[in-house]
Order: C-alpha cells, then structure tokens, then sequence
C-alpha cells in the first residue's frame, strides 16, 4: 500500500478552502455600547398622551359638575364620616379620576425607564460620571424639595452629555415649569384631596381645578416634545 504526503502549496497556487471564514478587519476605537431609546421613548410619548387626554376629561367632567350646580342635599362629604349617596354625575366623575389616575401611573413608570436609559447613555457618551446617581432617576421625584429640580436636571445633563455645546431645548423649561405649576397648586398631582372633596370644589371654585388642569394637560404636551428631542440627539450616535 502506497502512502502519499499531499505537498504544502504557497503563493498564487495555493487552493483556497471555502470553509475558511475570510479575515476581518482590526476592530476599531472601543466604542460605547448604548442602549436603544427608540422603543422606550415611544412608549413614552404615547403615555404622556394618554395622561393628558385623561386629565383633561377630568376638566370637562368638572365643567360638568358646575353647570349642574351643587345638589340641594350638598356636598358629597357632609363631614364626620358622613357620606351622602352620589348623583350619576359625581359618579361617572369618580370613573373618570380613577381612569385617568391609572393613566398618570402609567406615565410615570415609562418616563423613569425612559429617563434612566438616556442618563446611562449619556454617561457612555461622555465618559464621566452623572452629578446625580442612579437612585435619583426615581427619588428625585418623590422626596421633597429636591423634587423641584432634580428631575429636570438629570434630563437637562443628559442632553448636554449627548449634545456637546447644544442650546437645551426650550421644551424643557416648558414641561418643567408646566409640571411645578400643576404640582404645587394644591389641587393637582399631588393634591391630597379626595375624589369628593375635588368634587365639591369644582361646585364652588371649578376654576382654579381647570387651571391646574391646564397646566398638567400642557406638561404632557410639553413632555412629548422633550423626549422627543433627548432621544433624537442619543439616536445620532445609536445610528
């Protein structure tokens, strides 16, 4: 039996093998790996949609409530625990506050998620360490007085972060002063007020309810416009 030894052939003549994957090239300068935004910032906006359409129902159905006039039996809460029973339009106003609450919880969960992926991106993008950590992204709007201006600052550093020496977008002074009007009214956001008392309200003062109302329905305008603008400058570098 005869052996053969198959000879080594260099150069121009050498086979070429097709199950030899071709080299690559040198990777590159290391780039940031960043997260997307497209999908978080959508559903962002759609829920910021809906809060407003929400909170603004709120403010016809209160319209509703003072053309209708106080009934003859008073407010709904006659005080000391006592309750009388509701008319179908306080009822269905009941229905609206609670849809639209819903809808404002919605809201707030996609714009945290939303904003700590712009803030983890930013800090990809420029390299240096956020003034404000991780735990504010949440916190920063729920523990007092820091909550004035935290929020906007985390999303104002990430725009800076993303866009070097580009002019903040104006919606964020907007959506931010919108947001504290319809915050520290006493009747909005953070109202500690109960369905019925807003009830009685809009009876006897329905238009400082509608004020704040406006301002919140603005705010999610507004708030549409800014996450429109962080995401498009962090997407220049996703592209």
């Amino acid at each position: 039996m005869s052996v053969w030894r198959s000879a080594v052939v260099v150069g121009e003549d050498a086979p070429v093998n097709d199950h030899i994957a071709p080299a690559t090239a040198a990777p590159g300068p290391d780039v940031p790996a960043l997260q997307p935004v497209r999908a978080a910032a959508l559903v962002t906006m759609a829920a910021l949609a809906l809060a407003g359409l929400g909170w603004a129902a709120r403010a016809v159905w209160q319209i509703r409530l003072a053309m209708a006039g106080e009934p003859a039996s008073g407010p709904p809460d006659q005080g000391e625990g006592v309750h009388r029973p509701l008319t179908s339009l306080e009822d269905s106003y009941h229905l609206v506050s609670t849809v639209s609450g819903a809808a404002a919880a919605v809201c707030a969960i996609a714009f945290v998620v939303w904003t700590g992926r712009v803030r983890d991106n930013a800090r990809d993008l420029s390299g240096t360490r956020p003034r404000y950590s991780g735990l504010w992204v949440l916190f920063g709007w729920v523990v007092p007085v820091v909550n004035l201006w935290f929020p906007r600052g985390i999303i104002a550093d990430a725009y800076r972060a993303s866009a070097p020496g580009e002019r903040l977008p104006r919606s964020l002074n907007v959506w931010w002063g919108l947001w504290l009007i319809g915050m520290l009214t006493g009747v909005g956001l953070m109202s500690s007020d109960s369905t019925d008392e807003i009830i009685a309200r809009a009876y006897t003062d329905v238009w400082q309810l509608l004020a704040c109302d406006a301002a919140v329905v603005g705010a999610a305008v507004a708030g549409v416009f800014v996450v429109r603008a962080v995401t498009a400058v962090q997407e220049r570098h996703l592209n």
